[in-house]
């Protein structure tokens, strides 16, 4: 695990923002740390990277203690939170080269960046003029600069248009899949985390609600089969006296849970022999979206 934490616990003053937190995060994963706003997302990034320290609880990066492994932990972490800091009167090619010289990063790593992040074509455009997305891609730079492990991001696309957020989230596929990269990134925003995330966990007023990969969420909710008929209040009428069970009916379509394949084809030859024809008949899955309304409520 490169982030792996034990009963983290941080209050603010008498209330408890972050109630003992166990984090796991493979390495070459894609960590959608999920949440809505004020849940605890960016305090537990902040503790993450040492700017808050922790009430109760250990942290571990690396595979070594934070507080007394800081220097050596720290600086291979790029991190990125909310907004970049970035200076509005240089160019994107000078604020990387500021970095590179407090950071002692070799020249090259400049052009290096712009590249990946696809800024070649603007390195002399004044930051202050960049577009949401493209000030973003150039914090994501900023903290790559100096060639960490591991990403830490909170919100990266927060206020981006479509445009910036599929910039930044193929960026980020591209970290992991081609650069080895380890990416934790907070977001509210369910089917962005869903396109790229391996794995998720979800936090609510401080609380981890689920935590593993996007198979092990998508387990947790039985699959369903849709099927879109005429007359769907007696169309479902047939079927349970038939002993098949429905879960849901609305004006358009049925809705049974999935067993199998087979299943399908017996409900779809059912329907048409008895006169109610099928016009489309398919399996389902919870999105992300759904999931985390299931888990946060029945907390």
């Amino acid at each position: 695990m490169v982030i792996d934490t034990q009963g983290l616990s941080f209050n603010f003053g008498s209330q408890q923002v972050v109630k003992s937190l166990s984090l796991q995060v493979p390495e070459g994963s894609i960590y959608g740390f999920l949440g809505p706003n004020g849940a605890g997302k960016t305090t537990t990034i902040k503790l993450l990277l040492n700017l808050l320290k922790t009430d109760q609880g250990s942290i571990h990066i690396f595979g070594k203690e934070l507080k007394s492994n800081r220097i050596p932990i720290l600086s291979q972490i790029g991190s990125l939170i909310e907004q970049p800091a970035i200076y509005g009167h240089l160019s994107g090619k000078e604020n990387l080269m500021n970095r590179a010289l407090l950071l002692q990063v070799p020249e090259k790593r400049v052009d290096e960046m712009l590249n990946l992040v696809h800024l070649s074509n603007a390195a002399n455009k004044k930051a202050g003029k960049y577009s949401l997305g493209m000030k973003q891609r150039l914090g994501i730079a900023l903290a790559l600069l100096s060639d960490p492990k591991l990403l830490i991001l909170d919100e990266p696309t927060n206020g981006l248009d479509p445009n910036g957020i599929i910039e930044v989230r193929e960026l980020l596929i591209r970290l992991v899949t081609q650069y080895k990269k380890t990416v934790f990134v907070s977001s509210h925003l369910l089917g962005e985390v869903e396109r790229m995330a391996t794995h998720v966990g979800i936090i609510d007023r401080g609380e981890l609600l689920f935590q593993g990969s996007i198979g092990d969420l998508q387990a947790i909710s039985q699959p369903q089969v849709q099927i879109e008929v005429d007359n769907t209040v007696d169309a479902a009428n047939f079927l349970k006296k038939q002993g098949v069970s429905v879960s849901d009916i609305n004006d358009d379509h049925i809705t049974v849970p999935f067993e199998s394949k087979t299943q399908m084809a017996e409900i779809n030859s059912l329907l048409t022999r008895n006169n109610y024809p099928v016009y489309s008949i398919h399996k389902t899955q919870k999105d992300l979206e759904k999931l985390f309304l299931d888990i946060t409520q029945k907390a």
